[in-house]
């Protein structure tokens, strides 16, 4: 027990290091499910959930975690993975320990499962006899592609490993490849673009995207009909199987049985299994827990709300696929507007498109002001940090870009801590969430600008009258 305690705090000071040398999402994805097993002398070894975990690391963190241990450890320190996967059928742990390799290079040290299967022949009903592929429709979305998919910072990693499932699909350590985040942020974009492109290079696949209610409807049909069976041999057959919200199979215990058993069947094949859900697996109740181990075999990555510059991307995007012109203020104004969420940015540009043509109205920044207050009129719609960046640079008529530098030109200063002052009065962001908007300055900054701005109120006329005018823009707007 002193072991086990003097293990998990010596990982808990080196995840403190960490913290500060990686981004929230990298933390989050790569550093929080990581447990603490044993310390042993000066080697700290821990359990990380698979073998594409441990390569991810060596190859991307290796440095930071071997300054990290030998920190905290000593000189000597070393550090062991422990790659824990669930056995199939009987859910016995199986443990393999990889030393770190102490390099940038990843030593090739594969972890097998041992699993022991009873080869049966399947017969699936859904072939016709002569034929060696069934014929399956896919369900894709054509205009969910990669082509229409904006990448940024939000969504890099799973777009990217979502692209290399379709460069090999089955064939790469993210099987099963899990997508999650919010509604709208475009998981089913990207699982739709997966299988469009694994269509597109490998012709000979069966594809299917399915959601997981449908799936769960279908089910339900198959027992009424008496073809269970034959329900769970289809799904057996295809190569890149898509479910979409997977969370809709909390509390429906025998589709979850179903489910896992084409999972084990599938991955056990090669074959590649896609999911999207609105929550990581450690959040979702009501779901079994062993398909929630299964579902972290391969690589969950989250989808974060798109930052200006990709919501800006996607509305031009958008445009130019349909053909469409419209003035860049506008475009920039929406962007400005509507922070968390990409159904809903595309939705206000639709409407936007709609108002103008059926009222014969050219598209304007008034036009847009009218619209948007329409259409965010039953939400609470909370300013952004970056839209009161904007609104205070055209105010004074100077650059961001100047807002956020270094320089300490009194004009800008000024306008930086007015920037800060009314994120801080307008927005429920912390204060060290602003200050790295506003140039990477820390919370002190931030406290010292409000002070600042409060004291000029009082006691500078002119100054009053710029509070005055901007809180007034922000407020209308």
């Amino acid at each position: 027990m002193v072991e086990e305690k003097a293990c998990v705090t010596v990982w808990n000071n080196c995840l403190d290091i960490i913290k500060d040398n990686v981004s929230p999402q990298s933390y989050r994805t790569w550093f929080q499910p990581i447990k603490a097993v044993k310390l042993k002398g000066e080697i700290l070894t821990i359990q990380v959930p698979s073998q594409f975990f441990y390569e991810w690391l060596e190859q991307h963190y290796i440095d930071l975690l071997k300054k990290t241990v030998k920190k905290e450890i000593g000189p000597d320190g070393k550090l062991e993975y422990s790659i824990v996967m669930d056995n199939a059928f009987n859910a016995k742990p199986y443990t393999t320990k990889i030393p770190s390799s102490g390099k940038g290079n990843i030593k090739n040290q594969p972890v097998h499962m041992p699993i022991n299967i009873n080869e049966t022949s399947i017969r699936n009903p859904f072939i016709i006899p002569g034929l060696k592929k069934i014929q399956v429709d896919p369900q894709l979305n054509p205009n969910f592609s990669f082509e229409t998919y904006v990448e940024g910072e939000c969504n890099r990693l799973a777009r990217s490993a979502g692209y290399a499932v379709a460069q090999k699909p089955g064939g790469t350590s993210f099987n099963p490849l899990l997508i999650y985040g919010n509604g709208g942020l475009g998981k089913t974009h990207l699982a739709n673009a997966i299988g469009i492109e694994v269509k597109n290079l490998h012709s000979d696949k069966t594809v299917l995207y399915v959601s997981a209610d449908k799936f769960q409807t279908q089910f339900v049909d198959a027992i009424m009909d008496n073809k269970k069976n034959d329900f769970i041999h289809f799904y057996q057959s295809i190569d890149v199987l898509i479910i979409d919200d997977v969370q809709f199979f909390a509390g429906k215990e025998k589709t979850q049985d179903a489910f896992f058993h084409i999972f084990n069947h599938l991955h056990q094949n090669g074959k590649q299994i896609i999911l999207t859900s609105d929550k990581a697996p450690v959040d979702m109740q009501g779901v079994e827990q062993r398909l929630l181990s299964r579902f972290k075999w391969g690589l969950s990555a989250d989808l974060q709300s798109p930052d200006l510059e990709t919501r800006i991307a996607i509305l031009k995007k958008k445009l130019y696929n349909d053909g469409i012109e419209m003035p860049y203020e506008v475009i920039e104004y929406i962007a400005y507007s509507i922070t968390t969420n990409v159904r809903e940015l595309e939705g206000a540009l639709i409407s936007l498109l709609a108002q103008s043509s059926l009222n014969k109205k050219n598209i304007t920044i008034d036009l847009a002001k009218e619209m948007l207050d329409k259409f965010v009129k039953n939400t609470a719609r909370e300013i952004s940090i970056d839209y009161i960046q904007k609104v205070v640079c055209d105010y004074f008529d100077i650059p961001i870009e100047l807002m956020k530098s270094k320089t300490r030109k009194r004009e800008i200063v000024q306008a930086r801590q007015l920037a800060m002052y009314f994120s801080k009065q307008l927005t429920k962001n912390s204060l060290a969430n602003i200050g790295m908007h506003c140039g990477n300055k820390d919370h002190a900054t931030v406290l010292h600008a409000c002070k600042t701005v409060n004291n000029l109120i009082d006691t500078d006329k002119q100054f009053r009258g710029y509070v005055s005018d901007i809180e007034k823009k922000l407020t209308l707007n």
